[in-house]
């Protein structure tokens, strides 16, 4: 199952700094309810773990996050998450772009759930994602 999502968010930092932030991962990963890093791979990737709760389940995916593609100039950048769910069959990827301007941001997010997660139904899976990039896009502007 597929989902787009579109979020923003407002902060006091400068542009400049907003970019800095966006890409600290050790930063940045926390700020999604549940999400914590496990290690630093490279510069630009995370190894990291969300756990979620969708209706009566909890569940655990656990993965890699990259910043892919970042435009220091434009103030944008684009992140990658390829995760699979602890002790099951199912996903969690997403491609995730960030445009910052002066004030905040605009979120756009590509989600592709698989599995437990996604056998939930479109409106639960739909409404869990859309809550949780909500309540991360509010997280991010208050670093």
């Amino acid at each position: 199952m597929a989902t787009s999502l579109d979020h923003s968010f407002t902060t006091s930092r400068s542009l400049a700094d907003s970019f800095l932030t966006i890409l600290d991962l050790d930063r940045v990963v926390p700020c999604v309810e549940g999400g914590s890093v496990l290690s630093r791979t490279s510069d630009t990737a995370v190894k990291a773990e969300i756990r979620v709760r969708m209706g009566a389940l909890s569940m655990t995916f656990t993965g890699s996050l990259e910043v892919t593609d970042q435009d220091p100039s434009a103030h944008t950048a684009v992140m990658v998450v390829r995760s699979r769910e602890t002790g099951g069959q199912g996903h969690a990827n997403a491609t995730i772009t960030f445009t910052l301007h002066e004030g905040g941001g605009a979120i756009h997010t590509v989600a592709q759930i698989t599995g437990k997660a996604a056998s939930m139904g479109e409106g639960v899976v739909s409404g869990v994602l859309d809550a949780l990039v909500a309540d991360f896009a509010s997280k991010l502007g208050a670093l």
